[in-house]
């Protein structure tokens, strides 16, 4: 799968502290990508049209498996999986996997490389300004009474006349898919399937990620 898009899905560990070979000490995110495996080959030459696999990650109850998903994890040959989710490749690359496989750290990324981590940001529920946007709040001198964290003004005199849209205003903050790009890559451990990311990655802990090859890097 080695394309610029190629990825998989993982599980946020955690962060800890790792020694670089400068003896520099430096923050990374634990992301766990084992148990990858491939459900479906699609091919441009197929009914499908293009060119991807489809992954499959997580343990899925029976139970909580419906008919339909359980007839496509049995075409495949595979035990039900949690999330699935399709990686855009070459032709060549995707005619390197086959069904039922299982895709270890080693095989996509490779240490020092760029990755786009993806996942769900953590919901923070309704915020106000100060801490959605980072305003720095109203001046705290003498005559200023309840209007410390307040954003301020919000219209535009005569004209328009109106709030304009996209207005920094409290909401709703977090919950919400989030892309950090061009995180470096420091170690891989293959055989418990860990890998080691440079800085910070979207979402709680135990939650779930996508880790592509660099866009932009």
């Amino acid at each position: 799968m080695a394309n610029e898009n190629a990825g998989l899905i993982g599980r946020k560990v955690g962060m800890t502290q790792i020694y670089t070979e400068q003896n520099a000490l430096i923050g990374v995110t634990v992301v766990d990508v084992s148990g990858n495996v491939v459900v479906q080959v699609k091919t441009a030459s197929g009914p499908d049209g293009y060119n991807a696999v489809q992954l499959g990650f997580g343990v899925r109850k029976a139970t909580r498996t419906t008919r339909p998903q359980k007839g496509h994890f049995d075409k495949a040959g595979v035990a039900p999986t949690q999330h699935l989710k399709e990686m855009r490749a070459t032709a060549e690359a995707v005619a390197g996997f086959t069904v039922g496989q299982e895709i270890k750290a080693d095989q996509v990324f490779s240490n020092g490389e760029l990755v786009d981590a993806t996942g769900t940001s953590k919901g923070r529920g309704f915020s106000g300004v100060m801490r959605r946007h980072n305003f720095r709040g109203f001046i705290r001198s003498h005559g200023t009474h309840e209007y410390f964290r307040h954003g301020g003004s919000i219209g535009t005199r005569l004209t328009p006349g109106m709030v304009l849209k996209g207005k920094k205003m409290p909401g709703q903050y977090g919950n919400e898919r989030s892309t950090v790009q061009n995180l470096k890559v420091v170690r891989i451990d293959a055989d418990r399937g860990l890998v080691f990311v440079r800085g910070g990655v979207p979402g709680p802990i135990g939650g779930v990620v996508t880790l592509r090859k660099a866009v932009k890097g």
